[in-house]
């Protein structure tokens, strides 16, 4: 099977070794904080035998076995999907299930059911990782804080309200940047690696057979034996690779061979060994099944374990919430999502970046669910039902890609699928027996997100059907202006329309009513491509009508910001003359009325006025200035 021929600019570029070093250590910080404290609920999950839990006893033929499982999903659902596989369907650089959804959706040509129904799964699943967003900080937090109770089971009650504390504290340094917060991360998250590391080697030493593990006849005999029980528990073996989407998300921030060598070099020895220090103290003492990793610390050294599992898992949030940033920067540009405030934190990396409204609306679903559920076991099965979704539709858009886009074979391409699905649908059939005790919540917001995304694109696609339907031809046009020969006052005329084709509205109202132009009148029209950036000096198009008219076709990339004065800038340099600061840009304003004939339901019209009223406004979308923007209202029904 040959490889896929994908862009490789992204890490091919000279770094020096200093900065490739940075990068890991970064990525160490943003990327792999998430699955870097599962340690902390995983295998404890695994070995729980309480109300409401699917664990077993921790025997030595079931620790054995859960090892097994352990080792095995990390090697296949991470290291191989994700890193050898999943991070080559890279978008110019940018991952992430949008990422691919771009890449499905740019294909040319009418889409098949299949096809369409395809991207309706990558919206979902887009929905899905917003609701990993929402749980991972809260149970990240809850995992390390729970140790509380070991040290000092009087403080007990203290967990949820620190748990809030810390939340509010981790979402108000967002500002800073990832940039920032990777390099203040990536060394307490390179400490944590080590911790990990030698308190697993120091228990193995102890008890050395548990290595025999690494052999996956103890996974399979481990399934065989314990029947229906057994494959149940995958829902709490899935835990150990739920920051795996997480990684593939934030491919923007650090780049493929980063990620690729931290994981390879830190975090994945480091977790194989604590997972299996923690199986050896089972072994040795089947009553540390309450909290095995907290059992690796005994004494003092418990102390010091608690503030750097606290710190750890304060820095496990991070790799969702900068996905969530990205994954909402990709879908406004996309056409998906309602425009909204997109600041940059880095010079540099165009990737990096922070949205203020979705930051708070992320704490404020944060402190509700760790006040409402209380608990990392809790929450444990709406985090798993969230990680396995995504991952089942990752693999599909996967798949699709390296079909069409990679030209690999059938057989090669269905081989892999059904690998990866094996491995998925699995995870995902034994969490959704949980679905009716927290496996509900990633499941609802995913449809919320899914509805926001379909009715925001269907309701576009509606008002450019009603603007298109006012629009007039640009011919007749010009012969009316030829015709009536309005008074023509100095200066640049800049009027942004939807459509490359037509006269936009917004002009046609102006000259009707006010029966003045400019000197000189430019049709504006910006296109986001199905590709992350398009390259300074084939950004845009001028074409000279006549009469002082001008038509410029601009498009940007999905993960650059459509910036007009920018945009007209590149547009001087090819020769059209225009003084952007004294350009005036005429914007539309429409009241949307859902009594007319677009085929959407009310409820979603309605939506969409909601949604549409409350975007972030056109003027600071397009960075134009504010004291040189003329807004033209006009009602239009839908």
């Amino acid at each position: 099977m040959s490889g896929p021929q994908v862009d490789e600019s992204l890490d091919s570029a000279p770094h020096s070794q200093r900065a490739r070093s940075s990068l890991a250590l970064g990525a160490l910080g943003v990327v792999y904080g998430d699955i870097g404290t599962s340690p902390l609920y995983a295998l404890r999950e695994c070995v729980a035998t309480g109300p409401g839990t699917h664990g077993v006893p921790p025997t030595p033929e079931n620790v054995l076995g859960l090892l097994s499982l352990i080792f095995w999903a990390l090697l296949l659902a991470v290291t191989l999907k994700y890193l050898w596989f999943v991070l080559r369907a890279d978008n110019q650089g940018e991952g992430g299930v949008l990422a691919l959804f771009a890449l499905v959706e740019g294909k040319q040509g009418p889409k098949s059911r299949g096809v369409s129904a395809l991207l309706l799964l990558g919206i979902f699943g887009a929905g899905l990782l917003v609701g990993d967003g929402v749980i991972t900080p809260v149970v990240s937090v809850f995992g390390a804080l729970e140790g509380i109770e070991v040290v000092a089971p009087a403080l007990e009650p203290l967990i949820v309200p620190a748990t809030v504390v810390i939340l509010i504290l981790l979402f108000s340094v967002q500002r800073s940047g990832t940039a920032r917060i990777g390099r203040a991360f990536g060394p307490v998250m390179a400490l944590w690696f080590a911790a990990l590391a030698v308190t697993g080697v120091v228990s193995i030493w102890q008890e050395p057979s548990v290595l025999v593990a690494a052999n996956p006849v103890w996974a399979a005999r481990f399934l065989v034996q314990a029947g229906m029980p057994g494959f149940l528990l995958l829902g709490s073996v899935v835990l150990v690779i739920t920051g795996a989407e997480a990684l593939y998300a934030d491919l923007g921030h650090f780049g493929r061979q980063p990620i690729r060598a931290a994981w390879l070099s830190v975090v994945l020895p480091a977790l194989v060994l604590n997972y299996f220090g923690q199986g050896a103290m089972l072994l040795r003492d089947p009553s540390a099944a309450a909290s095995p990793f907290y059992a690796l610390t005994p004494g003092w050294t418990l102390y010091p374990m608690l503030a750097l599992a606290t710190a750890a898992a304060v820095i496990a949030s991070q790799a969702l919430i900068s996905g969530v940033f990205s994954l909402t920067r990709q879908a406004v540009q996309l056409g998906y999502w309602p425009r909204t405030r997109i600041i940059h934190t880095s010079a540099s990396e165009a990737g990096q970046i922070y949205v203020p409204e979705v930051n708070w609306a992320l704490l404020a679903a944060c402190v509700w669910l760790a006040i409402s559920f209380r608990g990392s076991s809790q929450l444990a099965a709406a985090y798993g039902v969230s990680v396995t979704g995504t991952m089942i539709i990752t693999s599909l858009l996967f798949a699709y890609i390296a079909r069409t886009r990679f030209g690999w074979s059938p057989l090669a391409v269905g081989a892999l699928l059904a690998l990866f699905l094996t491995l998925d649908v699995s995870f995902f059939a034994a969490n959704a027996v949980k679905i009716a005790h927290g496996g509900w919540l990633p499941l609802a917001i995913g449809a919320v997100v899914f509805t926001v995304m379909t009715t925001w694109r269907s309701g576009r696609d509606a008002l450019a059907n009603a603007r298109e339907m006012r629009s007039l031809s640009l011919d007749l046009f010009l012969a009316d202006v030829a015709a009536t020969k309005p008074v023509r006052v100095p200066g640049t005329a800049v009027v942004l329309s939807g459509t490359p084709e037509g006269v936009p509205v917004v002009l046609l109202h102006h000259f009707k009513h006010n029966r003045t132009l400019h000197e000189k009148v430019l049709m504006l029209s910006v296109e986001t491509e199905r590709r992350p950036r398009v390259s300074e000096g084939f950004r845009i198009r001028v074409e000279e009508l006549g009469h002082g008219f001008f038509r410029l076709s601009a498009r940007v990339g999905y993960m650059q910001d459509p910036d007009v004065p920018a945009l007209l800038r590149e547009a001087s340099a090819s020769g059209l003359v225009i003084d952007t600061a004294q350009a005036s840009y005429f914007l539309g304003r429409e009241s949307l009325l859902t009594s007319g004939p677009a085929k959407l339901a009310g409820w979603r019209k309605s939506l969409f006025a909601f949604l549409s009223r409350n975007a972030r406004p056109a003027t600071q979308y397009f960075g134009l200035p504010p004291n040189r923007v003329i807004e033209l209202g006009a009602q239009v029904e839908l």
